[in-house]
């Protein structure tokens, strides 16, 4: 079930009607501010723990070279 152009119409009429046109430019720049902030914190928590992966390899990596060079001694 798709959403139809009457369905989007009568939504943004409900809004219009709740908050007012004078209100409603604020309301959505402060929603895509919100938005903007969420993708900013996920991004944020996708890049530590690419890190946390990262750091955890190269850990691992250098702990099998010591295992090798303790198997060559």
């Amino acid at each position: 079930m798709s959403i139809g152009v009457w369905q989007i119409v009568l939504i943004l009429a409900i809004v219009l009607i709740i908050f007012g046109a004078g209100k409603l430019p604020r309301v959505m720049g402060d929603m895509g501010k919100g938005i903007r902030s969420f993708k900013a914190g996920i991004n944020e928590k996708d890049d530590d723990e690419s890190g946390k992966i990262s750091n955890n390899s190269s850990a691992s990596v250098s702990a099998e070279s010591k295992d090798q060079d303790s198997v060559k001694s």
